[in-house]
């Protein structure tokens, strides 16, 4: 399965147009992991998936690519 983790991350971040210093910020880690994140390089903690699932509003699914909603 391929990782949509970065993918669908960055679609959320389009939609409410959050910037990657803002995410970064409320999540508290550094842009640098963000990007890496966005560009699947590294991939987040079970809680930095959580806490971006409910600070875009969209399941943990959704963001891991295991469903569409």
């Amino acid at each position: 399965m391929k990782n949509k983790f970065g993918i669908r991350l960055k679609e959320c971040m389009q939609e409410k147009s959050v910037k990657q210093a803002d995410l970064a910020k409320h999540l508290n880690v550094s842009e640098a992991c963000i990007n890496y994140w966005l560009n699947s390089k590294k991939q987040p903690t079970a809680d930095n998936i959580i806490a971006a699932a409910q600070f875009f509003g969209v399941s943990t699914d959704y963001l891991l690519g295991v469903s569409e909603y």
